[in-house]
């Protein structure tokens, strides 16, 4: 193992990318700190699926038995009419692509508190602070801190999300990587007054929908309002009531919870919204920086494989900055090794957009038409084929 070279790394973002490499950094000797502009981590959040090589990589890390007590097991998915009335109900495999009974389906806060808890004692967290300023010195980068702090490192890895501030630093302004899928979503939570319980459904007409998913605690639900638009409206970014007008004014008039759903997220504390959209570089690493997760490799909720795709890069950026030479040479191998995953899984975005939500009356006809005569949808196949496409390297022991 290369445990001398490059050995004191900084990893920006503290959510799903960040942990995982902070833990294989680790187990192979390196000095790792990990910086987060939150206060602390991000709990509680929708259900995230962990199938395919990420299960193998949590596997490697020790988290299935952790990970299979937090499953939330959805049992079934029901789409709907307008008017509210059943479409068809199926397996969650049947959208997905994964496996019963293998794949984990775990909220992304409990998923990121496994990961927190196997390196909080052993790596260096810096919360509620940023990196301001990257200066690549051709033999280590000098790094200043939001908080005012400077500090020297080896290297910088961003796992700081679609909207990377380390990726703007080092290699430019988003708009030049940002891939708009024409989707905008609202997720919120609200009272479960359905009494649902280990299911969701999903309400469409053309190009909107509208999905509830209830886990545990049974009283709670995961709300989601989805809408087509031609151009991802950048201006309600910052703007958390231009948010809500907007997702408002894309279902008037709609039909079953719709309205329920709308005032709730009107009143939400907890509302996230966002674009739709995926990062597309031309290469993941620049000098001594490199990305990993969604600010390398953003698939989109659509794909339903972002948190997969995380685990697995972090694994394979870590094994093979252990195993090589150099940094030069262990960029370019994670980059040979990981694309064509990354690109599969990214291509799932279609088939997720076509499923969850169907832009024209005769996408959504063709859609419902399948789910009633059980013929597999194209997300189920692909999924499935994507989510496997790539066996774990294996880099020798760590320490």
């Amino acid at each position: 193992m290369n445990r001398t070279a490059n050995r004191k790394i900084l990893i920006s973002g503290a959510s799903i990318a960040g942990p995982s490499l902070a833990y294989w950094l680790d187990r192979y000797g390196f000095e790792v700190t990990v910086v987060e502009k939150a206060p602390g981590l991000r709990g509680g959040g929708y259900a995230i699926d962990v199938r395919g090589a990420a299960r193998d990589a949590v596997d490697r890390m020790g988290l299935l038995p952790r990970l299979r007590q937090a499953h939330v097991d959805t049992r079934k998915i029901s789409f709907l009419e307008a008017d509210g009335s059943l479409v068809a109900a199926v397996r969650p495999e049947a959208v997905t692509g994964g496996a019963e009974d293998l794949d984990l389906e775990v909220r992304r806060g409990d998923l990121a508190d496994c990961l927190y808890g196997l390196v909080r004692d052993r790596v260096e967290f810096l919360f509620n602070d940023s990196i301001a300023t990257l200066d690549d010195r051709g033999d280590r980068v000098e790094v200043t801190f939001a908080g005012g702090a400077r500090r020297t490192f080896d290297l910088v890895i961003g796992a700081d999300g679609l909207h990377s501030h380390t990726r703007r630093l080092a290699f430019g302004p988003e708009e030049r990587y940002h891939r708009y899928l024409g989707y905008c979503f609202a997720g919120f939570t609200l009272p479960n007054d359905l009494g649902l319980e280990h299911e969701a459904r999903l309400w469409n007409v053309p190009g909107r929908a509208a999905t509830l998913y209830a886990h545990d605690p049974a009283d709670t639900l995961h709300g989601f309002l989805t809408f087509a638009q031609e151009d991802a409206p950048f201006g309600a970014f910052r703007d958390p009531q231009a948010q809500r007008a907007l997702v408002a004014s894309q279902f008037t008039d709609a039909q079953w919870e719709i309205p329920r759903m709308v005032a709730a997220m009107s009143g939400a504390d907890d509302l996230f919204f966002d674009v739709v959209s995926q990062i597309h570089l031309p290469s993941w690493s620049t000098g001594r920086t490199a990305l990993v997760g969604d600010a390398a490799y953003a698939t989109s909720f659509m794909s339903g494989q972002g948190s997969s795709v995380s685990l697995v890069g972090a694994y394979v950026l870590a094994g093979e900055l252990a195993t090589r030479a150099d940094h030069t040479t262990a960029f370019a191998a994670y980059e040979r090794t990981l694309r064509a995953f990354v690109e599969m899984n990214q291509a799932l975005a279609l088939d997720g957009s076509a499923t969850v939500a169907p832009r024209t009356r005769e996408q959504l006809d063709a859609r419902n038409a399948r789910l009633r005569s059980r013929t597999a949808l194209p997300s189920e196949s692909r999924g499935r084929a994507a989510g496997t496409a790539l066996v774990l390297p294996e880099y020798g022991h760590a320490g």
